[in-house]
């Protein structure tokens, strides 16, 4: 009979725990505040990595850079402590799409907090938002944060923003969110009085061209956009202006179903 006795408790796994890797990025460039801000905050949650433009990029929308080569840069600086931190000479979605493939893949993408907010048809042309709609074009969960303008006497301050980010990706951390699906949370000035769950307005910049000439005596024109859209309790737009964070949940499907039967009815046949 041997001696030798198998002991049926197997050795206690000490490997340490994965945390989560967060991709952080903006439309307003790597060095504004609103980044900052957040990715101090995205620290207490997972290892950040920053990719932002190296330049500011508002309203460039889901522009992708294909008539010229990118630059990807590593950017040292104080702000950054504690993360890896890219700057790339394009968009918000090539910081996106450069990220994802040259670094660890992202659990989460979160971009801003923007310098302003993003609601209703705003969305069509924000760089802030386009960042997320890329990491959820490739199947990778995302949310947009953005602040409404203070004051013209005030400066922006995201202390307040941040510390709600920080809840709601713990949060989406355990959460999985639907196929196709990013949120997009835009701040109001000064302290929240709450949170609310919106639809989107139509919020968004009437186009207005201003001409101007220079000192040749040539023209040239600014594009100034005109707020305008419906507030409702319900809606973006609305929840900002009382004074609530509004959390909005985007879906990426374009289809007007709705029309479906009716284009059917009309449309000319071969």
């Amino acid at each position: 009979m041997s001696s030798h006795t198998t002991s049926s408790n197997t050795p206690a796994d000490h490997s340490p725990i994965k945390r989560p890797i967060i991709l952080v990025t903006n439309d307003d460039g790597i060095f504004a505040d609103g980044i900052r801000a957040l990715c101090k905050a995205m620290l207490e949650l997972g290892d950040v990595y920053v990719v932002a433009p190296e330049a500011e990029q508002s309203a460039v929308g889901h522009g992708i850079t294909v008539r010229r080569p990118l630059r990807f840069k590593e950017t040292i600086a104080d702000r950054f402590e504690g993360m890896k931190a890219y700057r790339v000479d394009g968009t918000p979605a090539d910081c996106v799409a450069m990220g994802i493939r040259l670094l660890p893949l992202p659990d989460l993408v979160v971009s801003g907090i923007n310098m302003g907010q993003n609601l209703g048809d705003d969305l069509t042309h924000s760089g802030t938002v386009s960042a997320a709609i890329e990491a959820t074009h490739q199947g990778i969960p995302a949310i947009a944060f953005s602040q409404v303008f203070p004051p013209a006497d005030e400066q922006f301050d995201f202390s307040g923003s941040a510390q709600y980010a920080t809840q709601l990706v713990r949060g989406l951390l355990q959460q999985k969110l639907p196929p196709r699906t990013l949120l997009s949370v835009n701040f109001p000035h000064g302290k929240a009085k709450g949170v609310r769950v919106t639809k989107l307005s139509n919020h968004d910049y009437k186009d207005n061209l201003l001409e101007r000439q220079d000192p040749n005596g040539s023209k040239y024109y600014w594009i100034d956009g005109i707020p305008s859209g419906d507030s409702e309790s319900d809606n973006d737009l609305g929840a900002v202006q009382e004074g609530y964070i509004s959390v909005t949940p985007i879906k990426l499907d374009f289809f007007a179903k709705e029309y479906q039967a009716a284009l059917e009815g009309w449309l000319p046949k071969l």
